[in-house]
């Protein structure tokens, strides 16, 4: 993994340098340029933050910076990471206080690493946190052919349960956060939230629904799911999973310019392909007591969350029924179809994922 530093390191030169021995030392090189950079410090100017920007590509971000004081709730730290397109937000105190850093990351909320001095095992423990998430696989491309057959180009059955799934997220109104993040954003920044997660009205998550034995259909990225119609644009057909280009394989009807899939697609391809008696998954930002989950949760969109989770289901003991929960972030539940898993689900979702 190649990374790079963005910014100016704004009197934290010490932490700069800490960072950049902690990935040297763990094999990870200097990038020459930011289109070869898989891993981005990005250091903050605190009176005008600014993120950095991807160009499209799958980047992982970790922003940097200082604020006044030792302590900072996880509230007042998230509006920034939001702010900075962030995957990954390191604060630290001003130069000279103690060795304390505050990791937030979208889904698992707040962590403070302390040490007595900004030594290695501090740096160590800071990169213990990152490098699981830093280095997973986003699966984010597309591959799309023009050969979806006449007779799907309306949808059937399985999009019109799509279309229902859509409807029932969009009514629970919820959105990927460790808690009621409304409370603590303002208009602007949920704004801002929304345009980061790709999120088109006010829900969040996405289903999908078998077609055959190797297709499946699936919800969009960036749509507003209350309102899912057309083929190619608002549902995909899901044909299989390109490991050497990494992405997914799309069928779509001719003339239609169609959107990305959604990112949990990989997720989705490995539970039906090693499942054949499951014909719906669901994903939602929510959670069920006593729910089995994954040690700790990758970035969506990555390979390795969607083994984790295809590991969990398979483990299960009614596969087609499974209930799995992916740590501070939310549910997947497969079954038989969209419509008998709302039924098992309605009224008893817990609307705030626990963090741990």
């Amino acid at each position: 993994m190649r990374f790079l530093h963005a910014g100016k390191p704004n009197g934290l030169a010490t932490l700069r340098d800490g960072l950049d021995l902690v990935l040297r030392r763990n094999g990870h090189e200097p990038a020459a340029s930011p289109e070869l950079a898989d891993l981005v410090i990005n250091h903050l100017g605190m009176d005008d933050p600014r993120p950095f920007r991807r160009g499209g590509r799958g980047v992982f971000v970790v922003s940097v910076g200082a604020l006044p004081g030792k302590e900072h709730a996880v509230e007042s730290l998230y509006p920034l990471l939001v702010r900075t397109m962030s995957n990954l937000l390191i604060v630290v105190p001003p130069a000279g206080n103690p060795a304390i850093a505050h990791l937030v990351t979208p889904e698992q909320g707040h962590v403070v690493v302390r040490s007595d001095a900004l030594d290695t095992h501090f740096f160590d423990t800071i990169y213990a946190r990152m490098h699981p998430m830093a280095t997973s696989r986003m699966v984010i491309e597309n591959i799309f052919q023009a050969d979806l057959e006449p007779a799907l180009w309306d949808g059937d059955e399985h999009t019109d349960s799509i279309g229902l799934a859509g409807r029932f997220l969009d009514e629970l109104n919820l959105l990927p956060a460790p808690f009621p993040i409304e409370e603590q954003l303002s208009p602007r920044e949920m704004r801002h939230l929304k345009r980061m997660y790709g999120i088109g009205g006010l829900s969040y998550g996405n289903f999908s629904a078998r077609l055959d034995r190797d297709r499946f259909w699936m919800s969009a990225s960036g749509v507003d799911k209350s309102k899912l119609h057309d083929v190619g644009r608002d549902i995909l057909l899901v044909t299989g999973y390109d490991a050497e280009r990494n992405a997914m394989r799309l069928s779509v009807p001719p003339g239609v310019e169609p959107r990305r899939v959604s990112v949990d697609a990989i997720e989705h391809w490995l539970i039906y392909r090693e499942n054949p008696g499951v014909g719906a998954i669901l994903h939602v930002h929510a959670w069920l007591e006593g729910a089995p989950c994954t040690e700790m949760q990758y970035p969506c969109g990555t390979y390795e969350l969607g083994r984790a989770v295809a590991d969990l289901v398979r483990a299960a003991p009614d596969p087609v029924h499974a209930v799995v929960g992916q740590k501070n972030h939310g549910l997947t539940l497969t079954g038989t179809s969209l419509p008998e898993i709302l039924d098992r689900v309605r009224g008893s979702l817990v609307r705030n994922v626990p963090m741990t």
